[in-house]
């Protein structure tokens, strides 16, 4: 039997080897483009539609209407008319929700419990067929999109971007604003006399029509199942034949190029980026001509750029490739976080650059070089770990605007095509005459004569010419530029070990009064990969503020000494970390497991053998002065979380304190302080994936002769008084604790609140009493505080563990209001929900909790999310491996009369047993109110914390789950 073109193109689809999943393509007669995915083994299902209309589409003068409608298609539809009910089933039924406009396209997806994905999906399909934006709805959600916008107005990310599209042709969508905000939707449109709601009608029933979709459906049934679902859901969208909103010409003209902008930002910092406009790499996306040139421009081995810019002492960061990418246009990015002393030698820089691409034309376009990146994109792409279904639903549904059918899968991922003269046609593109430099940096505050005018970014704009950059190459250093070399990390044993040990759960493998080490081999995924985590317990590490900086210094100096060498590795899919933790430094190996062993043997022995280097400890001290000292610029929630944690977490300093050392701390001192770090420390170790129990066990001993061996050894165990606990303060039962402080940054209006509510210490029929209120009262949370009272974009309600410590908490940015009349809100809607709860019915109340078992019950997706859950039970000293099932089996014993009897003692408001911390965090707009919340008459039961030590001094602790591993009896 001959097959059709369509079937055809279904058994052309590219997938992984290891991809046992099924995938058919096909057409509903409304011409909208499917791609179902069958998964057996899947807990949640999910669907993403990418509708081929993005921002690139809002009309004139009504800048973010695009962004605008994809907020407000989530509200109701004429077959679910009750706001918000499509949220309220998802959120219910254990899924989530969300969606994003982009440029040319915007994706909306959902995940959902399996057994609830028929019902979730016709709810979802109502967005493309009769969608109710009623009048009310549309007028509330604008000031979300406003607030979505205020949060960013402080953000250098957005506003480079923006500046970026402000220097481009008027004419051009990519010159165009895309959130929206009040101005832009509400008062500039009633100006013109224009009716919003009229227009969004008007930008839907243009623009949404079925051929300009792409659906992926992700389900647990078979594929014919899932396409007579898809044939009785969607096929009611309407086809209007509509044509892909077309865009032909370039965004920049020639008064766009060869122009230096020199721009202030928020943060300090100094920062380059120098863009092209290049052709679109989607157009020769088997060739990779960006791929080839970013991998080169933005490689960190001997002999790059970044290489010879850090030996210098000028850069700290360079990254490298295509942005803004679309099937009409697309630029090549070269961004690089210069140093105080790279931003005085800019020229220098730049000229490097150039220098740098000069060497690629001189060499030319080398086939091993490519040939290496295309083994390597084969490998990640057979061996890709296996992604949440939305995560994966979202990534295919975008690829199918762009792709054929054969390459949804793929994308751009799997560079074949060896092709010199395309790469050299983008190679070409980089030249000094059609240069973009931005130049960020706080020096040029007052030396700026424009204002970009959504962001208020100051900036000011000089033409430079080809002969200025041939000058600035003739003058810049003569360094040994030159490629690199062939990676001795690619994997060539993809070999999978055969684990005799069956095992579900970690064992304690081995343990010495130096380590213990837990061992999981893999017996889930199948795949050629290992994750290794050693943490070094070190109690001199974290003794006052200067030790704990000094330790962060010591990790970020040891990834910047390996990095040369190791960043091979990184590009042949083998991850490393070193980071500082609350009681030493962390070491993280995660990857092809071939040459894992090579690598961490390499950082074991960098450690061993530490020797600070004074021109680099001066570049890192520079850097971390400047991260610290730009955390005044986080948003205002961000600082009230900040504030939660350091009211709660005993014995941790806070960055205000180290910040206040810093500048008096040298070289000299982390040299001292290192083999004092070192004398004593305990390691905790967890090896988990394609490696045997006997490898495991080698690699530790190798680790404990490192550190132990010999007559004069660099570690000495632990005495059994230093190992380290966490601890965190136990707050009084039926007293409010309030704390209020300015936000850090005047010029943020924001403010914000954290309402926490601190219930227990871990134990298995409380965490499900107060995880399955938080999944009750999630959205009416969301839809009340957000969506009916429009407090902020950002409004969440969320469980909090700490260390085992469990409690809720409600996080809240706002403009609209202050945080002391956020939190009456909160206690508003916590009186509102109390009658919810108490009219709930059991069939109500057994949804919810078969909800609640169903994401319990979900599998990890891989190791690395495997190994993240078995890593937290032995960081936090719980070792509940068994956590889901002993959990599942105590929720199948809860009655409604259990929730309403947790909920009544430690939720509801007044009740005389419950324990709560409010962090205020006081914006600009509400700066007024400070004085007079600070100096109110508070309640009998309600504490305000003066000073956060001395309150954390006065208050008792819960007692650690963390024993000392190396004195465990077995």
């Amino acid at each position: 039997m001959a097959l059709g073109k369509e079937e055809a193109e279904d058994m052309e689809i590219v997938k992984a080897r290891t991809d046992k999943r099924e995938y058919k393509r096909i057409v509903l007669p409304n011409a909208l483009q499917v791609l179902l995915i069958s998964d057996p083994d899947t807990d949640k299902c999910a669907a993403s539609m990418n509708v081929s209309v993005g921002s690139f589409s809002d009309p004139d003068g009504l800048e973010g209407l695009a962004h605008f409608l994809e907020h407000m298609l989530f509200y109701a539809s004429e077959k679910y008319p009750l706001e918000d009910s499509y949220s309220k089933y998802i959120i219910e039924h254990g899924g989530s929700t969300n969606a994003f406009t982009a440029s040319d396209h915007t994706n909306y997806h959902f995940d959902v419990n399996s057994d609830c994905f028929e019902d979730a999906l016709d709810r979802f399909a109502q967005f493309f067929i009769k969608p109710l934006i009623s009048a009310d709805a549309t007028i509330r959600e604008i000031k979300a999109v406003d607030s979505e916008n205020q949060k960013n107005l402080l953000s250098d990310g957005w506003r480079m971007h923006q500046l970026q599209k402000q220097l481009s042709e008027e004419g051009h969508p990519y010159h165009k604003f895309s959130t929206g905000n009040w101005d832009s939707l509400e008062v500039w449109p009633k100006e013109k006399g224009l009716d919003i709601r009229l227009e969004l009608l008007k930008l839907y029933e243009e623009n949404y029509s079925a051929n300009l979709m792409n659906l992926v459906i992700y389900a647990k049934e078979s594929l014919d199942k899932i396409q007579s679902l898809v044939e009785d859901k969607f096929q009611e969208i309407q086809n209007n034949d509509r044509s892909c909103f077309s865009f032909p010409g370039q965004p920049c003209s020639s008064e766009h190029l060869q122009i230096l902008v020199r721009t202030v930002p928020i943060k300090r910092g100094h920062k380059l980026r120098i863009v092209w406009p290049i052709t679109p790499g989607i157009l020769y996306y088997k060739e990779g001509p960006c791929r080839y040139l970013g991998h080169l421009i933005g490689h960190e081995g001997e002999g790059s750029l970044f290489y010879v810019l850090k030996t210098l002492g000028w850069a700290t960061e360079l990254s490298a490739g295509e942005v803004d990418g679309t099937t009409e246009f697309s630029f090549f990015n070269v961004v690089i976080n210069l140093t105080d002393a790279g931003h005085e030698h800019m020229q220098d820089v730049v000229g490097l650059l150039f220098k740098y691409i000069h060497l690629l034309q001189q060499s030319g376009v080398c086939k091993w070089i490519f040939d290496e990146l295309a083994a390597v994109c084969e490998t990640s792409f057979h061996y890709q770990d296996k992604t949440p279904p939305s995560i994966y639903a979202v990534r295919v549904a975008s690829n199918m605007q762009l792709y054929p059918p054969k390459d949804w899968l793929v994308g751009s991922s799997l560079p074949s095509n060896f092709s010199p003269s395309i790469i050299q046609t983008v190679l070409n593109q980089l030249s000094p005459d059609n240069v973009r430099i931005f130049w960020e940096s706080k020096k040029f505050e007052g030396q700026t004569a424009m204002t970009e005018p959504w962001y208020k970014t100051a900036y000011s704009v000089e033409k430079i010419t080809g002969s200025m950059i041939q000058e600035w190459m003739l003058f810049a250093p003569n360094e040994d530029l030159h490629l690199p070399a062939p990676n001795v990390f690619i994997p060539t044993d993809l070999s999978l070990k055969d684990a005799q040990e069956k095992v579900k759960f970690p064992v304690l493998l081995r343990k010495s009064s130096f380590s213990s080490l837990w061992y999981k081999p893999d017996t889930m995924f199948s795949t050629p990969k290992a994750y290794v985590e050693i943490d070094f317990n070190c109690p001199f590490a974290s003794s006052s503020p200067e030790t704990e900086i000094l330790a962060d210094i010591f990790a970020r100096l040891l990834m910047d000494d390996l990095n040369d060498y190791a960043y091979y590795a990184q590009v042949a899919g083998l991850r490393y970390g070193i980071r500082n933790t609350d009681s030493g430094f962390q070491v993280t190996v995660a990857g092809y497991n071939h040459k894992l062993r090579i690598l961490l043997e390499t950082v074991i022995e960098k450690i061993s053998n530490f020797k600070v280097k004074p021109d680099r400890f001066s570049v890192i001290k520079e850097m971390v002065v400047k991260e610290y000292g730009n955390l005044k610029f986080q948003q205002p929630y961000q600082q009230a979380m900040y504030y939660c944690s350091l009211l709660l977490h005993d014995q941790t300093w806070p960055w205000m304190e180290e910040l206040e050392v810093l500048p008096h701390l040298q070289a000299e001192d982390l040299a001292k302080f290192i083999p004092l770090m070192l004398s004593r420390a305990f390691l905790e170790c967890y090896i988990a994936g394609n490696i045997e129990r006997n490898e495991a066990e080698s690699m530790i001993l190798h680790i404990e002769d490192t550190f132990n061996k010999g007559q004069d050894p660099i570690c000495q165990p632990l005495f059994p008084s230093q190992h380290l606990t966490k601890r965190v303060i136990k707050l009084e039962r039926g007293i409010d604790y309030l704390y209020p402080i300015e936000g850090l940054n005047p010029n943020d209006e924001n403010s914000a609140l954290v309402h926490y509510i601190q219930v227990h210490r871990d134990d298995f029929t409380l965490n499900v009493k107060l995880q399955l209120f938080a999944l009750i009262a999630k959205q009416p949370a969301f839809h009340q505080l957000r969506s009916v009272e429009q407090l902020g974009y950002i409004t969440v309600l969320m469980q909090r563990n700490d260390y085992g410590i469990r409690g809720v908490q409600f996080i809240i940015q706002s403009t609209v209001k202050g945080p002391g009349q956020i939190d009456l809100r909160v206690e508003a809607f916590l009186k509102m929900f109390e009658t919810k709860l108490y009219e709930m019915t059991d069939d109500e109340f057994k949804r919810n909790v078969n909800a609640l078992i169903d994401m319990k019950l979900e599998k990890h997706k891989n190791l690395r999310e495997e190994s993240a859950f078995f890593w937290r039970e032995i960081s936090d000293g719980t070792l509940k491996f068994d956590r889901k099932e002993c959990e599942v089996a105590t929720l199948k014993q809860l009655t409604l009369q259990d929730l309403i009897n947790f909920f009544d003692e430690h939720v509801k408001v007044g009740a005389p047993r419950k324990r709560t911390l409010s962090v205020r965090v006081y914006g600009k707009l509400h700066s007024c109110e400070y004085p007079s919340d600070k100096s109110q008459q508070l309640p009998p039961n309600a504490v305000q914390i003066e000073d956060i030590f001395s309150f954390r001094r006065s208050q008792p602790l819960y007692g650690s789950f963390k024993g000392g591993f190396g004195h465990m009896k077995l």
